[in-house]
């Protein structure tokens, strides 16, 4: 534990700061999960459903710092990516 009082209170929101993230980032991947387990089960009219949600999802954490723009990116567009081939 520190000893300076601004380096304490650092320690303090740093752990606020990683329970939000987390929280976040665990409700992104059960988005993920949802629209995968839809793919998986070749159920096209549920992932289509879903799709608007996992993205506003991800988009969400990504205005909120959790995600970096690339990554949010990479993965609205691996999602769309596996809608297009089950699609196909």
């Amino acid at each position: 534990m520190p000893n300076i009082k601004s380096q304490k209170k650092r320690v303090l929101i740093t752990k606020e700061e990683y329970l939000r993230n987390k929280s976040i980032r665990s409700e992104v991947k059960n988005a993920v999960k949802k629209y995968n387990a839809a793919i998986a089960a070749g159920d096209v009219q549920q992932a289509e459903a879903l799709l608007p949600v996992t993205v506003s999802v991800i988009n969400k954490a990504k205005s909120d710092g959790v995600y970096h723009i690339n990554t949010a990116s990479r993965k609205i567009a691996s999602l769309y990516k596996s809608l297009n081939s089950v699609k196909a």
